[in-house]
């Protein structure tokens, strides 16, 4: 903990001090990290995007985590939008990192604000980190409104279940427990809370070692359907990309095709995918 304290201090300390960029010394930093791997472009890029990132940590500040965590958080926000930034598109960097340094530091605050997790799904962040701000905008009309009817339009507005603004709104509202809080205070068995939580769910790593392989092989599958033709496209699409595939023989009469024609054209593009997969991405040979 002492570490984390005194790297996120140096990432505000570095803050002060970097230099800000104009448009065309932020474009050609992005190009050389991205085409060179230039490390040094990667560290004068981020390095002077972290005012950005102190700007948006000091917005979360009301959880009562730590700034320095927040900044810290923030900065591999910072580095994951610096990967996954495209130069050749007109935008800017700093708009485009804004979203990955948000996200981090969201991420981080519902794994760390309370010991159990108010939700991890785009609505219940959303739920989370807007419940008591809508509720006090509501309540403020001075409306008479019971329980029910107060979720109802919470949940209207959230776009989530009445059933999750009811959980939430109770999360929110109630204390935390300790898992080491004994069981029972009447005899001195030493079983506390925590001996209960036996989970065989996989690991937090291997979840979200897990999470990035689908996220990276989702986008090799993206990139590589680019070199099938409209008729190829659409059989890949209908056959393997739909939750109810569509058979050869319906497929045939779309496409006004024999349904061994189908087959066919379905074993070409299948073979150019595999094919374009391997060339640009060779490490996939190993879950071929």
């Amino acid at each position: 903990m002492a570490y984390q304290e005194s790297l996120g201090k140096q990432l505000v300390k570095a803050a002060t001090r970097a230099p800000y960029l104009e448009r065309d010394e932020e474009h050609e930093l992005a190009l050389r990290w991205v085409e060179l791997d230039d490390q040094e472009a990667l560290h004068q890029l981020t390095s002077a995007h972290m005012r950005l990132v102190i700007a948006v940590a000091s917005k979360f500040r009301r959880y009562g985590l730590p700034m320095s965590d927040l900044v810290q958080e923030g900065h591999v926000g910072l580095l994951e939008a610096a990967t996954r930034f495209d130069p050749h598109r007109e935008v800017r960097f700093s708009t485009y990192a804004t979203w990955w340094i948000r996200a981090s530091i969201q991420d981080y605050i519902l794994r760390n604000w309370s010991i159990v997790r108010g939700g991890t799904s785009s609505g219940q962040k959303s739920l989370f980190f807007n419940l008591r701000r809508l509720r006090s905008k509501i309540m403020a009309g001075n409306r008479e409104l019971n329980s029910q009817e107060l979720y109802k339009e919470l949940s209207g507005a959230l776009g989530v279940s009445v059933k999750d603004v009811a959980t939430m709104d109770a999360r929110l509202g109630g204390p935390d427990i300790s898992l080491n809080t004994p069981v029972s205070t009447e005899e001195e068995t030493g079983t506390e809370r925590q001996d209960f939580l036996l989970s065989e769910a996989p690991l937090p790593d291997e979840t979200v070692g897990s999470s990035i392989d689908g996220e990276r092989r989702s986008q090799w599958l993206k990139n590589a359907l680019g070199v099938l033709n409209e008729r190829e496209m659409k059989i890949i699409t209908k056959r393997r990309l739909s939750e109810d595939g569509s058979t050869l023989e319906e497929l045939g009469n779309e496409l006004g095709i024999s349904k061994e024609r189908v087959r066919q054209l379905e074993n070409r593009a299948l073979k150019k995918l595999e094919d374009i997969l391997l060339v640009h991405n060779p490490e996939i040979a190993k879950l071929v």
